[in-house]
């Protein structure tokens, strides 16, 4: 979690309103549940520079608790969009995927804190989610504010926001979306299994594929309309391994240049041609496994303007 500000910079806040001390400390935390609760990177931004312009003009000298105000503010700020946002993704073409954040790419102003990344699968899992549900869940279970705090931030009684939090809770833990929260896999395993699962792609090693794949392996595809992709998840190991393997499928994505990279915390293959980011896949991997549960495979375009167009040296 981001740590909140220092005692000195708290009370020159509170006193004197030194929005640059406020931008510095907090921007980071900001953008942290702005992200989270819209999985869009420049929606995201947008609500976190509304919010600190808006404050150049506030007296803060009365507020009490600084951080909770931000969380109320960009929280309410990001349910707006995301209400609006959600009619406009039940006419887009095909799956819609969460922009990603990736480490090589991105610039600093919007890198998180290494405590405080979220993983590409969690970020889908979230989509799952009513906007309600979404914002009391995240204040809840990842920003840990107590239910009093969350129904003074959203207007909602403490009940309520329990029976939300706890119905956001059974959805997250179906058997369709499950995440594995304790994973056995470190760093170095998903790169070997991800360096294997390239090559056996690249080759079309139908063998090998199996291997890796788990029993119940999914594939979602977002081109937006853009470029091709499935437009329905791909279910079933026998259904994505033929997708792997089908020689119409993937041409483009077999030509480009395949780079482990880190995507939202975690070691993910971002493509390349000619030094112009052209798609990226994430992996989440099955409980207790070294098999792979979704693939994740964002090729629209505009999903990827946000990222910088070159790899570090």
């Amino acid at each position: 979690m981001v740590q909140p500000l220092q005692n000195e910079d708290a009370r020159s806040v509170r006193t004197g309103m030194d929005i640059d001390a406020l931008y510095r400390n907090y921007r980071t935390y900001a953008f942290s549940i702005a992200y989270r609760m819209l999985g869009v990177v420049s929606d995201a931004e947008d609500v976190v520079q509304d919010w600190f312009a808006e404050m150049q003009s506030k007296d803060m000298t009365e507020i009490r608790d600084v951080k909770a105000y931000l969380a109320k503010g960009i929280t309410n700020r990001s349910l707006n969009v995301l209400k609006s946002a959600r009619k406009q993704r039940e006419v887009y073409v095909g799956e819609w995927l969460p922009e990603p954040l990736v480490s090589d790419y991105d610039s600093p102003e919007r890198t998180l804190e290494r405590q405080d990344v979220i993983s590409y699968a969690y970020l889908v899992m979230l989509e799952r989610l009513t906007p309600m549900e979404r914002a009391v869940y995240l204040l809840r279970e990842v920003f840990q504010y107590d239910y009093p705090a969350i129904s003074e931030m959203l207007g909602k009684s403490e009940s309520n926001c329990r029976k939300i939090c706890s119905r956001a809770k059974k959805s997250l833990n179906s058997e369709e979306i499950r995440i594995d929260d304790h994973p056995t896999l470190d760093q170095g395993n998903k790169r070997k299994l991800i360096e294997r699962f390239i090559a056996a792609f690249e080759r079309y090693q139908m063998e090998e594929l199996l291997e890796l794949l788990s029993e119940d392996a999914a594939m979602i595809t977002d081109g937006g309309g853009y470029t091709r992709s499935a437009i329905f998840p791909i279910t079933s190991r026998r259904r994505v391994l033929a997708l792997l393997t089908s020689p119409k499928a993937f041409k483009e994505l077999r030509r480009w240049e395949a780079v482990l990279t880190e995507v939202n915390g975690e070691i993910n293959l971002v493509f390349t041609l000619e030094g112009q980011l052209k798609g990226i896949l994430c992996f989440q991997w099955a409980s207790g496994s070294n098999r792979i549960q979704n693939l994740f495979l964002l090729l629209n375009p505009y999903k990827l303007n946000h990222v910088q167009p070159a790899l570090h040296e």
